[in-house]
């Protein structure tokens, strides 16, 4: 049951039971300055204004939103601010936040229906995550090869995740990348030398967020940029002789972890 308003304010617990936090959480905030309450009940005890209740409100929605409570504190104590702008700006984040989540809602249903179907990431998807040079013989290749792997499982739920805009963006890092690279070779750097190893290592990191790429899986992988002509082609098309360059690198960075990137194997 509610609590009643006393007419002398309401207590921490008045308030934690109306908006649905803990009363740890409000002494918390209490005790940081972003809501301190501004009266006494005829007990003494700290109570808080229908002024208050409406900055606790105001912090809940600014936090559900994901800001951080040193950035809350700084918009709902900025002298420049009123509260009736304060309010629509509220009201414009959270419009926004609704939007994602109906964006996010639609992809979910996508994904769900695509998965029932069987169906695979289309050509313009594939496109966008690896490039434009991208082959659709490639990607039945990848399937045949690897279509019953975990990594091939989490590769194609994230990437069916993914909106049309972070694919493009996941595509443009990784061709930002293969130009470092390009520029690292040009530059003289070694690719067996820290900087390589370094830039391989981020070539790992980045298929990682897509599926768990091990080092040996990458060490399988840079035998076939050199090993595989069309892949060969792509990247020596950036730079000269760039698919031996990144092949070291990654060979490089295996040995490192021990393992020999000649008998790396898909594990």
């Amino acid at each position: 049951m509610t609590r009643p308003i006393a007419a002398d304010g309401m207590t921490v617990g008045t308030i934690a039971e109306l908006v649905g936090v803990s009363v740890r959480t409000l002494h918390h905030w209490d005790q940081t300055g972003l809501v301190v309450p501004s009266g006494r009940t005829a007990a003494g005890y700290r109570s808080y204004s229908h002024e208050d209740l409406g900055r606790v409100h105001r912090v809940m929605v600014y936090r559900e939103l994901g800001f951080s409570l040193a950035s809350i504190a700084a918009i709902l104590d900025d002298p420049d601010a009123e509260g009736t702008e304060q309010l629509r700006e509220h009201r414009r984040l959270l419009a926004a936040r609704i939007s994602d989540l109906r964006r996010m809602a639609v992809a979910v249903d996508e994904l769900l229906d695509r998965k029932e179907k069987g169906e695979a990431l289309t050509a313009r998807e594939q496109t966008e995550i690896f490039g434009r040079t991208w082959r659709q013989e490639w990607a039945e290749e990848a399937q045949e090869r690897w279509g019953g792997t975990e990594q091939w499982r989490q590769f194609e739920e994230r990437a069916e995740a993914l909106s049309s805009e972070e694919r493009v963006a996941l595509g443009e890092a990784g061709a930002e990348l293969f130009e470092e690279m390009a520029d690292a070779k040009r530059s003289g750097v070694e690719a067996s030398g820290p900087a390589g190893i370094a830039l391989a290592d981020r070539h790992r990191e980045m298929l990682g967020s897509m599926w768990a790429c091990t080092p040996s899986m990458h060490a399988v992988l840079g035998r076939m940029f050199v090993d595989d002509p069309r892949f060969r082609a792509e990247f020596d098309e950036i730079e000269d002789g760039l698919s031996g360059w990144i092949a070291a690198a990654i060979f490089a960075a295996a040995r490192v972890r021990g393992i020999d990137p000649r008998r790396a194997r898909w594990e």
